[in-house]
């Protein structure tokens, strides 16, 4: 008989809870040069003048694995993939107005 263990590790992410530049890079399986570049390509929006002392919200860990997850699956560089991200909130914005409107898309 085998036992099979799985732990599970989870970071509340919130307002008065930031991840620093450090952690933001564990939780995408990348190193902080990667998190520097992305700030550089507008994908991350750091809090704080200098990598070390960096904070990021759930917001800017949802667009890195968003991003991490378009480098992987199409082999994009981190400036196309910063402006697939913000055709895609551009989108969801102007669909939110539709919808606002009663004009939805189906």
């Amino acid at each position: 008989m085998t036992t099979r263990i799985t732990i599970t590790a989870a970071t509340i992410v919130g307002a008065g809870q930031p991840l620093d530049a450090q952690a933001l890079a564990r939780a995408c399986n990348t190193e902080i040069d990667w998190v520097a570049q992305a700030v550089e390509a507008g994908i991350l929006q750091a809090e704080g003048d200098a990598p070390a002392a960096w904070r990021f919200h759930s917001v800017d860990l949802r667009s890195a694995l968003e991003a991490r997850r378009l480098q992987r699956d199409f082999g994009v560089e981190l400036e196309a993939a910063a402006l697939i991200l913000d055709l895609g909130r551009e989108v969801r914005r102007l669909r939110a107005r539709l919808h606002a409107h009663g004009l939805g898309l189906g």
